[in-house]
């Protein structure tokens, strides 16, 4: 660690605020990949400027011709660019659940965004509700950012500290444990019984199921167990996993697992054939989703390659029953509470086998990756990215005592409200270790399965998606080295590696492994 001006700089990988509270504002631009990739996000495109945008918003709050934020997102939002992260809906059944277990503290959240012209995100305000509780009403308040006023100041950073933590479980809990390590479980097993190890789509599927089960079963044993690290440092505590399985219900889509129709369902693209992936974005400098849909094409066209030379008519697609037999358990054993549900991609073409076997690539790989590899980087120093918040806002139902305190203590107020020592450092701990590359690592394209050089057709067209993913290294370099891409480049800012195909050992921040292994 060294000191400038004052001021606490890492010289390693891992991002530190410019001070010891959580600087929201240049958080947006180091950590937009991830915040904006939380499923529950809504953005819309506009014209405007930050200055009018945050006048309307306080002449509306001053005349009371507003209630909450979600009002708020309502009032024309696709001409002022506003976009929300909505986390109301989902955590408000467990609020009260929550608040009753010791050192958490939860409430339903949404957030509001501002786009601004340069392609950042400029948090507008935060509004957190409690439901009604025993005697007590509903409680709820909107907070904003607060430069002139001490008291508002402080709020804004606990209010800010509260939602990151909702953010850092859903993060943890589904877009990465749920949507990757837990959904895949399904195509494993299906393969493993309903494919021969000599099906052609059993050798093309098996380098990225390697280990999953493996490394499933030590999470059960030591990360998402009763008590486990899961449950004692994150928000829901004993209802993590429970909550993990209520989102499962509510959001999951195996046909919205595919990153572009992930994009559009989150409202942060639209179709545009004239775009060069068929999108045209809502935030045009989003790393995670430019970076990604290059890889997306890439994996698809080797799909593509490998799919149509042993399927080159279309009736060889319905008559294989093995084939047949592996999406039937997917969909009517695997994830059978959701047989019924009509966005099922049905399996009759060979389009329909490379969009499916596409997408659990992608999720193997790709989405794994930009879930799990830098969670080090961006979460490791923990006021970046708390996982609890043990009190309560000062403004909910205080006391003349509880509000004298933090009148005179907000420092400490933010302090309790932080993971504890504890808390902080298992997490920190485990961050290390999942954002860990080991040095037998896997990497997609990097060598040739045997079975595939075997066959010219497909040892060739393994070859060309191999060049591609050395392609994806210059480009996503080249990126980063743009001034002009706020959310990747300047001061401070981490380039964004997440999805950069190949890595050496260690936390590294890039390297997209064939499989989930970590």
């Amino acid at each position: 660690m060294e000191t400038r001006n004052g001021e606490e700089f890492n010289k390693g990988k891992m991002v530190l605020p410019f001070s010891e509270q959580p600087n929201w504002d240049s958080y947006e631009q180091r950590v937009s990949s991830n915040f904006k990739t939380t499923p529950r996000f809504r953005c819309c495109l506009a014209a405007g400027v930050v200055g009018i945008v945050w006048s309307w918003m306080l002449t509306l709050r001053k005349e009371k011709r507003v209630g909450s934020v979600k009002d708020w997102a309502g009032l024309r939002g696709s001409e002022l660019g506003l976009g929300a992260a909505d986390y109301h809906d989902l955590l408000l059944p467990y609020v009260n659940k929550v608040n009753e277990l010791k050192g958490s503290v939860l409430y339903g959240s949404r957030t509001i965004f501002f786009l601004t012209p340069q392609g950042t995100l400029k948090p507008l305000a935060i509004e957190l509700t409690r439901p009604p509780v025993d005697d007590k009403p509903q409680w709820k308040e909107v907070y904003s950012p607060n430069d002139w006023n001490a008291t508002g100041a402080w709020l804004w950073k606990l209010a800010k500290a509260h939602v990151l933590s909702h953010d850092s479980g859903y993060h943890q809990l589904v877009s990465h444990w749920l949507r990757t390590h837990c959904c895949t479980e399904p195509y494993i097993i299906a393969s493993n019984r309903q494919l021969s190890a000599m099906h052609p789509i059993y050798r093309l599927l098996h380098p990225h199921f390697r280990y999953t089960m493996e490394i499933n079963a030590l999470a059960r044993e030591a990360l998402i167990n009763a008590n486990g690290i899961i449950e004692s440092s994150f928000f829901p505590g004993k209802y993590a996993i429970e909550l993990s399985s209520i989102a499962y219900g509510a959001e999951w889509r195996f046909d919205q697992e595919a990153l572009p129709q992930n994009l559009i369902s989150r409202g942060l693209a639209v179709e545009d054939p004239t775009e060069p992936h068929g999108l045209k974005l809502a935030i045009e400098d989003y790393p995670f989703a430019n970076d990604g849909l290059v890889l997306w094409d890439i994996l698809k066209q080797w799909v593509t390659n490998y799919v149509n030379h042993y399927y080159p008519q279309t009736n060889l697609i319905e008559s294989d029953k093995e084939l047949q037999a592996w999406w039937s358990e997917i969909k009517n054993v695997g994830h059978g509470d959701k047989r019924d549900e009509p966005w099922w991609p049905e399996l009759k073409t060979p389009n329909d086998l490379i969009g499916i076997i596409t997408t659990i690539i992608w999720v193997t790989s790709g989405h794994h990756a930009a879930v799990n590899f830098g969670q080090y980087s961006y979460a490791g120093y923990f006021p970046n990215r708390p996982t609890v918040a043990r009190s309560k806002m000062p403004t909910e139902d205080p006391t003349a005592e509880e509000w004298e305190w933090f009148m005179n203590k907000p420092e400490e107020a933010l302090l309790r409200c932080f993971p504890s020592q504890i808390q902080a450092t298992k997490v920190m701990t485990i961050l290390d270790v999942l954002s860990n590359h080991s040095p037998d690592e896997e990497y997609i394209g990097e060598k040739i399965e045997p079975y595939w050089a075997e066959d010219p057709v497909i040892n060739a067209a393994f070859e060309v998606f191999s060049g591609k993913l050395k392609e994806l290294e210059g480009i996503i370099d080249a990126r980063n080295n743009d001034s002009k891409l706020n959310n990747r480049n300047g001061a401070g800012v981490m380039p964004y590696e997440l999805l950069k195909p190949y890595s050496e050992p260690g936390v590294t921040g890039k390297g997209v492994p064939y499989s989930i292994s970590i």
